[in-house]
């Protein structure tokens, strides 16, 4: 009984990082190196297994940036949905992962649903560019 308890205060630990995070991107490494900073001893396999979990019941989404990536996990809130257009753009200096939902992507994926015969998968589509503040030092630089 004693460990059912145990990963019950896991659990609320991690929903308050959850909570903490709402609406940005993280991973299984962010969210152990915040309770070992605040010396919680949660362990990795711990915290993936319970990252899965939560995926499984639709509570977080969890996102594939590259092969190369770990995978990013993303808590919307209490209501949280997929969105079918939900896309992400990376930096290509800094690695800022930012969530992006826009309009004109929803037509861009109609237009090549319906003229070339594609669906794109949000969770797997990433736009690699550079961020404005990254864009903007690097025109300072050329300057």
């Amino acid at each position: 009984m004693q460990k059912a308890a145990y990963k019950t205060k896991q659990q609320e630990l991690l929903f308050s990082y959850l909570r903490e995070m709402q609406g940005q991107h993280f991973t299984a490494e962010d969210v152990h190196a915040h309770f070992e900073a605040k010396n919680i001893s949660i362990g990795i396999a711990t915290i993936y297994r319970q990252l899965e979990k939560l995926v499984n019941e639709g509570k977080i989404q969890k996102y594939f940036i590259d092969d190369h990536s770990a995978a990013c996990f993303e808590y919307s809130g209490e209501a949280c949905n997929k969105n079918d257009h939900h896309f992400h753009l990376k930096c290509e200096l800094c690695g800022r992962l930012i969530h992006l939902e826009c309009d004109e992507l929803e037509e861009l994926g109609g237009h090549l649903k319906t003229e070339h015969g594609f669906v794109i998968n949000p969770l797997r589509t990433v736009f690699y560019g550079l961020c404005t503040d990254c864009a903007d030092k690097k025109v300072k630089e050329d300057e």
